[in-house]
């Protein structure tokens, strides 16, 4: 099957789109990347999608559906000129809440409007049957990982919030948050008026700040790995660095040595050897020398392609899961009673009138 995978992350960098082709092979599958583009966010759209949160109940609903739209029309214009014709679109949305210990994790983008103006069957709300099966409904990735990137020990993604994935002993795949990433560094940065510090280069002219690191590590420092959030991120970090008085290059300085110093103890914790990183982390120079220099084991650093798009195709295989009948959502990473097949389906007209003409 040929699908469009879509991924809009915590950072609010943009929105990714993967064209991908996935075959079953037996024991493995294979995957083929056609095209993939990010397309980033305006202003207007960074802001919206920021204040979301605070919207009345009518605004969100409306928003909701603006947004599928925006999706809508992104697909149909990425679509254009591809020989390559999609069998469906799975789209992750962009999280607004996420609240596992409520019983709920909401991701903007209306599967409806999507399919509806794309014609293209889509596939949404991935999280939603997890959460209520009483799992975290979140990493969602780590199956994706397993199936497709095995030669790996480990897949670490250092994106809004950094996560890893890796077999255990038992071989049951483990997933989880490590700690909060380029979600940080990019509201950092954002306050010098940059979207990012590009390369690191902005952190590497910092002073680490040993008093604000202690605080850091004091403050997030859990026994049990659990799904991180915005909500975390406001009320837990940024009280911390809105405290300090500091220079931005000092607070960036700080913060990349946390990740660094996290991630480093996860991989040595867990004797991991071999790691593939992606997500935008893996071009920050500055943290991935952080990193190197606390752990021996080998870094993999892939082609731009992998490490940009990685989660949009891996949202794309699960929503190929997802249209196979097949464990898309694994009880081993998300805690929850049992594996599902996660992810609700809106069949577009093209499907519909070639199916039931």
């Amino acid at each position: 099957m040929t699908i469009v995978g879509l991924m809009s992350g915590t950072s609010l960098d943009g929105l990714d789109i993967a064209l991908c082709r996935f075959e079953n092979l037996g024991s493995s599958y294979s995957y083929k990347v056609y095209k993939a583009a990010t397309i980033e966010y305006s202003e207007v759209w960074k802001k919206t999608l920021h204040s979301a949160k605070d919207a009345t109940a009518e605004n969100y609903f409306a928003l909701n559906h603006e947004y599928g739209a925006f999706i809508a029309e992104q697909v149909n214009e990425f679509l254009k000129g591809c020989s390559e014709k999609p069998d469906a679109i799975a789209s992750h949305g962009h999280t607004i809440f996420h609240r596992p210990g409520s019983g709920f994790s909401t991701q903007l983008g209306s599967g409806a409007t999507i399919a509806a103006k794309t014609g293209i069957t889509t596939v949404c709300d991935f999280r939603s049957l997890d959460v209520a099966n009483e799992g975290q409904g979140a990493p969602l990735v780590p199956i994706g990982d397993k199936l497709l990137f095995a030669e790996y020990d480990a897949c670490l993604n250092i994106g809004g919030i950094a996560n890893i994935s890796f077999d255990n002993k038992k071989g049951e795949r483990i997933a989880f948050d490590i700690c909060f990433a380029n979600m940080t560094l990019n509201y950092l940065a954002e306050k010098l008026g940059l979207s990012y510090d590009e390369n690191g280069s902005i952190a590497a002219s910092g002073t680490v700040n040993q008093n604000l690191l202690s605080e850091i590590q004091k403050t997030l420092f859990v026994n049990e790995k659990f799904s991180l959030a915005r909500e975390q991120f406001e009320t837990m970090l940024l009280p911390i660095l809105e405290g300090e008085n500091l220079s931005i290059e000092n607070k960036l300085a700080t913060f990349c040595d946390y990740i660094a110093l996290e991630i480093t103890d996860t991989l040595k914790s867990s004797s991991l050897k071999k790691v593939l990183i992606t997500g935008g982390g893996a071009f920050n120079k500055h943290l991935i020398r952080k990193i190197s220099q606390h752990y021996d084991g080998e870094i993999i650093i892939p082609d731009n392609e992998t490490i940009q798009f990685k989660e949009a195709l891996i949202f794309a295989f699960l929503g190929y899961l997802r249209l196979q009948e097949k464990v898309n959502t694994l009880k081993s990473v998300t805690k929850a009673k049992s594996d599902s097949i996660g992810g609700a389906v809106y069949l577009g007209t093209r499907t519909f009138f070639k199916d039931f003409s």
